[in-house]
């Protein structure tokens, strides 16, 4: 079973950001897309549910601040992506 991926504005605007700026973490992200369509709770970048998210946020590290923000719809086949950098505050 496949699922489809939708990308909210916020993440698009980040992934044209990236593409520029940031080609390492573009990749990266690149290659996770066909895994979540596949298994959205395993494989690259250590893919955790978060606290408070239930079952349906996830997340998976893309570098060593930016990470995936995702939520699963198993009943829809669905993967709505939420967010993608700045998850960690710069220390």
């Amino acid at each position: 079973m496949k699922y489809a991926i939708d990308i909210s504005s916020n993440a698009v605007k980040v992934l044209k950001k990236w593409k520029k700026s940031n080609p390492i973490a573009f990749n990266k992200f690149k290659k996770i897309l066909p895994e979540l369509e596949e298994h959205p709770r395993t494989g690259t970048g250590h893919p955790e549910p978060l606290v408070g998210g239930g079952d349906i946020t996830w997340s998976r590290h893309i570098t060593k601040n930016d990470r995936i923000i995702y939520d699963i719809y198993d009943d829809i086949v669905n993967i709505l992506i939420v967010s993608l950098e700045g998850h960690y505050s710069d220390k």
